[in-house]
């Protein structure tokens, strides 16, 4: 039998000089749980044979704790891997204006639902629709707080109990497996699944529809491809079926691409301008992948759907909040002046000259010194947007081969210092892409890889 009389006591815990220097500022109620805790867990590793740990151990592992949780979250970092839309790094960065805008719209009250030339309840979505209805060639618009909230929405309300038509090769996961079937299942639509997952033709379609039909459903491919032997229906071939029967075509194009990305040497992205002048229904797509904006859901397409959206009791629970929709219009004042480009950064970064570039990469080098190389390389898109696509780049490479712990522990020491540095492993060389890593962070980068190289050595 386990003998817990060694184990330390709460108060003799709190009562340490450790504990008191480090909790100061926090309440004894939070600290004193988290002491409470740490000790049920010495409990249970000492059923599993551990020994008792001290009360100075125990107070270690609180500060630990209180050093983790105190901080407020998510962190700021620097992203030197290159990848521009990356997911677990917040997706796109906001521009400047965004980021005022964010600021002032939180910092006290606004007109967010206040109506100022009549003085009465307004609506959250006034400002914004018709900046997206100049921006798509939509009749309407509706913003809620992300894509998959979107998608759930339209099928709820305009296709609950009745049948949704879908090709095999589009019933993607978009991340974290989240799964159109799923989103199908959620909203109450009965999906039917057409063609093949690599052919599938209008016809299919056509053949699949019946009383009961609801909508066709069309999902951009935008976070994988299939190459080869393959067809899938064009949203005019769906649409020109749907006029016909009186069914509404749906199309998810991912990532909300406003810009023609074949002018930065990429493949061509589908815009939502594209799919509403082809005659979609309800376009959806997301605000912060190729749009660059906040976290958000859009929705843009005919009026009278666009309405059965917004009267739908689902749409509150998904509305968007104050300040992404201030970080939104914000964004989308960047593309209806021109700015884009140069305002916003996924756009700055992937428009970035190969000069610029080459020439941060070789300052970084003389920074560093002589375990860094200047390489050719390539940078991603990311977040589910343009999959497959590179652009080209320069690179800064660390040599690793003769440091205790190798790229791991170089990356792993990159990622604790005072501001994160996150960068990729390639042949056991830390690759730092200065593409993704805004100039005012180079500083902070240098001195932080100076700073890990030295003990490492």
């Amino acid at each position: 039998m386990v003998d817990f009389r060694n184990l330390p006591s709460v108060e003799s815990v709190l009562s340490s000089r450790r504990i008191r220097t480090a909790t100061g500022e926090y309440t004894r109620e939070w600290v004193t749980n988290l002491v409470r805790e740490q000790i049920d867990g010495a409990r249970g590793a000492m059923r599993n044979g551990s020994a008792a740990p001290t009360a100075d151990e125990i107070a270690a592992s609180v500060v630990y704790q209180i050093e983790l949780l105190g901080r407020v979250y998510p962190r700021p970092l620097i992203n030197a891997t290159g990848v521009i839309i990356h997911t677990n790094l917040g997706r796109a960065p906001l521009s400047l204006d965004a980021m005022d805008a964010t600021l002032q719209a939180s910092e006290g009250y606004s007109n967010l639902e206040l109506d100022l030339l009549e003085g009465g309840r307004g609506s959250r979505q006034a400002h914004v629709q018709p900046m997206f209805r100049q921006l798509t060639g939509a009749e309407a618009a509706l913003v809620v707080n992300n894509n998959a909230s979107a998608v759930l929405l339209g099928l709820s309300a305009l296709a609950a109990g009745k049948e949704v038509i879908v090709s095999r090769g589009e019933e993607v996961e978009i991340g974290g497996g989240f799964r159109i079937p799923d989103v199908l299942l959620q909203s109450g639509a009965k999906l039917v699944e057409v063609g093949t997952t690599n052919r599938t033709y209008a016809s299919d379609y056509e053949a699949a529809i019946t009383d009961n039909t609801a909508a066709l459903l069309k999902v951009h491919s935008s976070n994988f491809r299939i190459d080869g032997f393959t067809h899938f229906a064009e949203t005019r071939e769906l649409v020109e079926i749907g006029e016909r029967t009186g069914i509404p075509v749906l199309h998810d194009v991912g990532s909300g691409c406003l810009l023609n990305t074949a002018d930065y040497g990429l493949s061509h992205e589908p815009t939502p301008r594209e799919s509403i002048a082809a005659g979609a229904g309800l376009v959806f797509f997301s605000g912060d992948k190729l749009l660059g904006g906040p976290q958000s859901g859009i929705v843009v397409g005919k009026r009278d759907l666009v309405r059965k959206l917004e009267r739908h009791p689902l749409a509150r629970a998904v509305r968007i909040d104050k300040m992404s929709l201030a970080a939104l219009s914000a964004t989308l004042l960047h593309y209806l002046k021109g700015e884009a480009e140069t305002k916003i950064p996924i756009w700055r970064m992937i428009s970035m000259s190969a000069g610029e570039l080459e020439d941060r990469a070789y300052h970084w080098q003389t920074v560093i010194g002589n375990r860094a190389l200047v390489l050719r390389g390539l940078s991603t898109i990311g977040g589910g947007s343009l999959p497959g696509e590179t652009i080209d780049t320069w690179l800064l490479a660390l040599e690793c081969d003769n440091l205790s712990g190798g790229a791991q522990a170089v990356t792993r020491r990159l990622r604790e210092y005072s501001t994160p540095v996150i960068a990729r492993i390639e042949e056991n060389r830390v690759i730092l892409d200065p593409r993704t890593v805004f100039l005012e962070e180079e500083d902070t980068l240098l001195r932080a890889v100076r700073e890990v190289l030295e003990p490492v050595a």
